[in-house]
C-alpha cells in the first residue's frame, strides 16, 4: 500500500470521533494521533534504505509484527479502563490501532508476517505479479490501488462534509 494508509487512518480516527462524545480531548490532537499511527510502521523504512540497505523486506522488521501492535493496543485499552479521563491513553488508542490496520492494509498486496516472531510464514490476499519496470509500476497499474485511491476520495469527502458542518 502506497497511498492509502494515511486516508485510511483520518477515515476511521473521524468516524470514531464522530460517533464518541470525548468533549475533553482535543478533535484535532485525536485526527493527528489516529493518522500518525496510520503511517507509523513504515518508520522502519529509514533502517530499511540507510541501515539495512535494502537486504531484508521492511515488513520483517519489528514495527510490522502484529503481536507489537496488538499488545500496545491491548495494553492502551488497560490503561483507558483504568484512567478514564487520561487524554494520553486514548491518544494511544488511536494511534496503535490505526498502526493495527495499517498492518491489515499491507496484507491485501503485500506479505505480513503476522505469527512472527514465532512462525517465519508471510501472508498476503493477492499478489501483485511483477510485469513493470520500474517495479513500484506493478502496484500503481493493479486493481488493488484503486482501493487506495476510494480510501483517499472517501478521505476528501469526509473532510469536506465535516468541514462544511462547521461552516
Amino acid at each position: 500500500m502506497f497511498i492509502g494508509h494515511l486516508p485510511a487512518g483520518y477515515i476511521i480516527s473521524r468516524l470514531w470521533l464522530d460517533r464518541a462524545s470525548y468533549c475533553h480531548i482535543s478533535h484535532q490532537s485525536f485526527l493527528v494521533a489516529g493518522m500518525l499511527g496510520a503511517v507509523f510502521p513504515d518508520i522502519d523504512m529509514f533502517y530499511f534504505y540507510l541501515v539495512d540497505h535494502r537486504q531484508h523486506h521492511h515488513h520483517h522488521y519489528l514495527t510490522h509484527y502484529p503481536i507489537v501492535w496488538f499488545s500496545l493496543l491491548l495494553l492502551s485499552l488497560i490503561w483507558r479502563y483504568l484512567r478514564r479521563d487520561s487524554q494520553a491513553a486514548l491518544w494511544s488508542i488511536v494511534f496503535t490501532l490505526n498502526a493495527f490496520i495499517h498492518l491489515f492494509l499491507d496484507t491485501i498486496v503485500g506479505d505480513i508476517w503476522w505469527f512472527a516472531p514465532f512462525v517465519d510464514k508471510p501472508f498476503a490476499f493477492f499478489n501483485v505479479p511483477a510485469l513493470y519496470h520500474p517495479w513500484w509500476l506493478n502496484f500503481f497499474l493493479h486493481w488493488s490501488f484503486g482501493l487506495e485511491l476510494i480510501m483517499v476520495f472517501g478521505a476528501i469527502l469526509l473532510w469536506r462534509k465535516h468541514r462544511q458542518v462547521i461552516n
